[in-house]
């Protein structure tokens, strides 16, 4: 039964990874955490391998329609890395009921994010003939790749639904460079997330497989048939999805514990 709830949730994940750009990773933990019965630091290495595949797949389409912005993906990648490190440093320092409740307030934060109107793009990194003006992009990029970064290491999320607002509304770039930007940060991320978790930690490598396995497979999917799919009304019901997950969580850390 476990493993059928893994395949379940990891193609759930997938697909909303592929169609948005992130932000399935937000459910990750709590899945794995509540559904299959796992403790929080076996959750965070597994959700880390999980979010890092699915997002290394659905980049591969964006990568072949040159939909990458490769030098802000550097920035955050080279901002992102050092700071999941700590990240994690800081978690494991941290009671299990702490990081639960933090991690519900990410949530609650991601989805007030997802419902948010969506105003005029910025300008601070737009391409043109000229390049990006780094002396007002960096200002901007660096901050957001630490913070990015930081949440990976601590609660072994991806971090899109911080990274494609901050892409988009701040930094000027096309949604459809955005995502697939965001895709290849989160891979980064991911990846040094993990490395940070392995020393000391035991992962269930069945339940990884599965929920990886499903998870690349709804990624995939999604990024193929992405443009099909009302991608707004669809983030909309997503963040109704989060805010009662994290309700759940919260109500267990107070009350259930």
């Amino acid at each position: 039964m476990t493993l059928v709830l893994a395949l379940g949730f990891g193609a759930v994940i997938g697909v909303l990874l592929g169609f948005l750009g992130g932000g399935g990773s937000i459910l990750a933990v709590p899945v794995l955490v509540f559904a299959l019965g796992l403790e929080v630091e076996q959750a965070i290495p597994i959700s880390l391998v999980v979010v890092g595949a699915a997002s290394a797949m659905g980049a591969i389409p964006k990568v072949r329609a040159s939909q990458v912005e490769w030098r802000l993906a550097g920035v955050f990648a080279a901002t992102g890395i050092p700071a999941t490190f700590a990240g994690s440093a800081v978690g494991l320092l941290l009671p299990e009921s702490v990081l639960l409740v933090g991690f519900a307030v990410v949530m609650i934060a991601a989805g007030a994010r997802m419902l948010s109107e969506r105003g005029n793009t910025g300008t601070a990194c737009s391409t043109g003939g000229s390049g990006i003006n780094w002396r007002r992009c960096a200002p901007r990029s660096i901050p957001a790749g630490l913070a990015v970064g930081f949440m990976t290491g601590l609660f072994g999320v991806g971090g899109g639904f911080l990274i494609i607002p901050v892409l988009v509304l701040m930094l000027g770039i096309e949604m459809s460079v955005a995502v697939g930007t965001s895709l290849v940060i989160i891979v980064a991320n991911s990846a040094a997330g993990l490395v940070s978790h392995l020393s000391g930690t035991s992962i269930d490598w069945a339940i990884t497989a599965a929920f990886a396995g499903t998870a690349i497979v709804g990624s995939v999917l999604a990024g193929h048939f992405g443009t099909r799919v009302n991608t707004a009304r669809l983030q909309h019901w997503f963040a109704y999805l989060v805010f009662a997950v994290a309700a759940y969580v919260l109500v267990d850390a107070f009350f259930l514990s």
